[in-house]
């Protein structure tokens, strides 16, 4: 009797890590601009991503039909601000988690120069 090989999937739990390339730097513009910051992260389960801002402020977003929303924290790979002025001016937090020790953030800033201020 001849005996197949069996395989077998293993699994093993990566926990999150941010990958740069898919993920925004540090942004500068214009007030009244709106502006998009991503995050994009590797693990296994795939990361959760939640974005805040450092100070915990509230976010000011669009939402799903593009209407502005007022949030503490924004849930997904996308983050859009609406016509950013000085208030939204910071630090911004991409946080990647998967219920996978540790959890890993990036601190994206977001910057509006006087000399662009209206």
């Amino acid at each position: 009797m001849i005996q197949k090989p069996v395989l077998q999937n293993i699994y093993t739990n990566v926990p999150p890590d941010i990958d740069d390339s898919g993920t925004s730097g540090d942004i500068t513009v214009k007030e009244g601009e709106n502006v998009t910051f991503t995050c994009s992260a590797t693990g296994h389960p795939k990361p959760r991503i939640l974005w805040r801002r450092e100070d915990g402020g509230h976010l000011i977003v669009h939402g799903d039909s593009d209407e502005i929303q007022k949030v503490e924290t924004f849930r997904g790979r996308t983050l859009k601000l609406a016509r950013v002025d000085r208030r939204q001016m910071g630090a911004y937090l991409c946080i990647a988690s998967n219920d996978v020790p540790p959890a890993v953030s990036k601190r994206i800033t977001l910057h509006i120069p006087e000399s662009f201020m209206q």
